[in-house]
């Protein structure tokens, strides 16, 4: 294996291989952004190579971005994309050495040769494991299970049950192929581990991914603006209680598992709202079930908005809720704690490694009387619920943050080979 040829503590030029990178924001877009953000500000040199077609990257200093082209085919893009990339990467390295390579899995799919060659010709690879195909099919399937709305509708839901299998192949490969991998939390690494059976000797260590801790604050009221913008939001739902749920409008997400649990919550407390904020297909079945179950008044669908906008929302919420049946780590929670609002979210997966109930409370996974029991227990004491708050806010800047993040992927980077 090609080993780093380098002083400790020299500053890397790193290339970051991602398929999301902004204007293509999404989970892994963000830390991508953010993580590259931060390792510049470090004195190292990135060049992110991601798919073409997304717009115009913010500027970074100590960032470029390089754009290749790709088939928008669902989950053979991976794979496209992955060629380009390699392509571009050996260019990259033959003008401008490389120190080290991390790919951002699953979303790209390289062969065991692809990983091989990278490592004997170009440099050490870190992959990143974001989640699992496999993962992210059984989530699909159980929320098919709790009759969420139009699992299969969606071209990308439908491509991963039917090809998740094939898939997993290359993380396979990233798994025996990267000089190093790191999973975004404990339940990631124990779900590799359990699909694809790792080398005794797999080196893996565990990194979750942080948020914007200077965009997702509490509320300042002593702040005329922020108090401001506050009461607009609130006299724009209406209502006494704030229920937020933030994220792509998709099967997988349990929106539908949400409104059932709402609409006891509502018969509960008439004053209680509910906003959803996400984009995508599920948007007129989610109102037409909201309908059916008599709370449409009381619930918003926000088609997305500004991150500005968003960060006010965050704080505005009395709570928020976060009822996936899959994720690889899941970031929606810790902006809700960065902006001192508490959470309520699944048992299950990587969400109880970030909440508890010192910063919100868990509910039983696909269990509407559950959910609805837990926000109504988290509405009734609203001094525990600023606790709660403010003890999130604290749990997130002294362990998610992209600044943690970067020096612990600066040591990996050091010692990978």
């Amino acid at each position: 294996m090609r080993a780093l040829s380098r002083e400790y503590g020299e500053t890397m030029h790193i290339a970051m291989l991602s398929a999301e990178y902004p204007p293509r924001w999404g989970g892994m877009g963000s830390t991508v952004y953010h993580l590259s953000a931060a390792l510049a500000a470090k004195g190292h040199r990135i060049t992110v190579i991601t798919r073409s077609g997304g717009g115009t990257a913010p500027r970074i200093e100590g960032v470029e971005v390089l754009s290749v082209g790709w088939t928008p085919v669902p989950m053979a893009f991976t794979r496209s994309y992955g060629r380009s990339a390699m392509r571009a990467l050996k260019r990259l390295h033959a003008s401008d050495r490389v120190d080290v390579v991390h790919l951002h899995c699953p979303m790209i799919s390289w062969s065991a040769k692809q990983f091989e060659s990278c490592r004997e010709n170009i440099a050490p690879v870190v992959s990143s494991l974001h989640g699992s195909w496999l993962g992210e099919r059984d989530g699909l399937v159980a929320a098919s299970k709790q009759k969420e709305a139009a699992v299969w509708a969606n071209p990308n839901d439908l491509a991963i049950l039917l090809t998740a299998k094939h898939y997993a192949g290359y993380e396979r490969a990233a798994v025996r192929g990267s000089s190093i991998c790191v999973a975004n939390s404990e339940a990631t690494k124990r779900d590799f581990e359990a699909r694809y059976s790792p080398p005794s000797n797999w080196d893996c260590e565990v990194v979750h991914w942080g948020v914007d801790t200077s965009m997702f604050v509490p509320l300042h009221r002593d702040d005329e603006d922020s108090v401001a913008t506050h009461e607009a939001i609130r006299a724009r739902y209406g209502g006494s209680r704030l229920l937020l749920a933030v994220g792509r409008l998709a099967a997988r997400k349990g929106y539908g598992l949400l409104l059932q649990a709402f609409s006891k919550v509502h018969a509960s407390d008439s004053q209680t709202r509910l906003v959803i904020v996400g984009r995508g297909h599920l948007r007129s079945r989610l109102q037409r079930q909201a309908r059916a179950l008599g709370v449409a008044d009381a619930v918003t669908i926000e088609s997305g908005m500004p991150f500005e906008e968003l960060a006010s929302l965050f704080r505005s919420a009395d709570l928020v809720v976060y009822p996936s049946y899959y994720e690889g780590q899941g970031l929606i929670p810790l902006e809700a704690m960065a902006s001192g609002t508490p959470v309520v979210t699944v048992n299950l997966g990587p969400l109880p490694e970030m909440v508890d109930e010192s910063v919100g409370r868990l509910f039983e996974i696909g269990d509407s009387d559950s959910m609805a029991g837990a926000i109504m227990a988290e509405l009734a004491d609203p001094e525990r619920l600023q606790e709660k708050g403010e003890a999130g806010r604290r749990r997130v800047l002294e362990k998610f943050t992209f600044e943690h993040d970067a020096g612990r992927f600066e040591a990996i980077y050091e010692r990978a080979e």
